[in-house]
């Protein structure tokens, strides 16, 4: 049997991998604990299961614009210009199914093969998988060893003659940095001077803390003109909790998006409509259950850091967004795969080992569930790292005793 090079190569996504491996235990009776999905623990807003509902109820469920609904378009259309105090016309959005597959169509838009697409690392699993399945090329850019965070020095010098974008994910998966307002001016003024493409994964961009804000790059734009190299990827799944929509758009200059819709419509056809109108009914409403999201978030943000800074040789920078940490847990075993391995097989905790997002020694732990399965999941970790802890745990109603320290 005969598979394309691009397939065999393909590496499988890490987080899916390790949450599968988390659904095969539970459907087994184990008591797993699962902190490597990246999804909210909350309830679809009711007005969009409204929308669904009366949508479906017309019996009328057939193909959609393949640019998307009008009505889900509109309601981009005011969202960026409320969340983004940027003024866009429906021409300039195309409807995706999820955020995933809006970035993926736009590098089918926009690379050729052999160009180069800067990544910022650490980094979302995916991207440098979708760069190569366009036939692109990942040029991975690292920040200092003392810091989560890029510098825009580093990320010129990656600039080539074949680079043709940089993908920029902040508030950041994996590691909830929130990059500051000067980095991305400056990659703002790089990208419109050097004429690149940059990419913003904003999903995050509503789930953050302390007061801190998830800045437009249009706040620094200076090009609005069709030529404009910025674009914005957006969706429901992780600020709405609508993971399993799969609804999410791209903005882009009304050429980019002319050229991407025609590679939705080759690919898709068209979304699902009743999702689609669900979709406008959760950004056309109150939202209430962004901000109940996003405080809860916060709480168990705390509740995380709290945990681990029980460990004693445990270092992680406090995140800023999103619902994911990224602790050092070198100090216990540099292997970050063998150490997420033996804490599903000892502790049955599921975690994501930091190489997959260019984080070698450290693991990617979610805190997007309840509050009690953070606190016993850390207590699990702890058990099966620290020999200065009780030898015995008590693992859904058995006791386990450590017998490797």
């Amino acid at each position: 049997m005969s598979i394309s090079h691009v397939a065999r190569e393909l590496k499988q996504s890490a987080t899916l991998v390790m949450s599968e491996k988390a659904r095969v235990l539970k459907e087994r009776g184990e008591p797993v604990i699962s902190m490597a999905a990246g999804e909210p623990f909350r309830i679809t807003p009711p007005e969009a299961i409204q929308a669904a509902t009366e949508y479906l109820a017309t019996g009328r469920i057939h193909y959609t614009p393949s640019r998307g609904l009008p009505e889900l378009i509109d309601a981009v259309v005011g969202y960026t210009r409320d969340y983004y105090n940027y003024e866009i016309q429906p021409t300039n959005v195309v409807i995706t199914a999820g955020a995933k597959q809006g970035l993926y169509n736009l590098l089918v838009t926009l690379v050729n093969p052999n160009d180069e697409v800067i990544i910022l690392s650490p980094y979302w699993v995916s991207y440098p998988e979708i760069v190569r399945l366009v036939h692109g090329l990942p040029k991975i850019v690292d920040p200092p060893s003392d810091t989560l965070i890029p510098r825009i020095e580093d990320i010129e010098k990656a600039i080539g003659k074949s680079t043709r974008a940089i993908i920029v994910n902040s508030p950041n998966n994996p590691s909830g940095v929130v990059y500051p307002p000067e980095l991305i001016k400056a990659m703002v003024e790089l990208c419109e001077k050097r004429k690149i493409y940059l990419i913003m994964d904003d999903i995050y961009h509503r789930l953050v803390f302390n007061d801190v804000s998830a800045v437009s790059c249009f706040d620094y734009a200076t090009d609005h003109s069709d030529d404009s190299h910025l674009i914005v990827v957006n969706g429901v799944s992780k600020s709405f909790g609508m993971t399993g929509f799969r609804l999410g758009w791209a903005v882009a200059n009304k050429k980019v998006a002319s050229a991407l819709a025609k590679v939705s419509g080759q690919n898709t056809t068209c979304l699902s409509g009743p999702l689609q109108v669900a979709a406008a009914a959760a950004l056309n409403g109150d939202h209430s259950s962004v901000e109940k999201l996003r405080s809860e978030l916060e709480n168990n943000r705390d509740k995380m850091m709290a945990l681990l800074d029980g460990f004693e040789n445990v270092e992680c920078v406090r995140p800023e967004g999103t619902f994911y940490c990224l602790p050092d847990f070198s100090a216990y075993e540099k292997d970050d795969v063998r150490l997420a391995d033996f804490l599903l097989e000892k502790a049955l905790v599921v975690t994501v080992p930091g190489s997959e997002f260019g984080a070698p020694g450290r693991l990617r732990l979610t805190y997007c569930g309840q509050p009690d399965e953070i606190s016993e999941a850390i207590a699990r970790i702890r058990w099966a790292l620290d020999p200065e802890t009780t030898d015995e745990i008590n693992m859904g109603g058995r006791i386990v005793k450590r017998s490797w320290t």
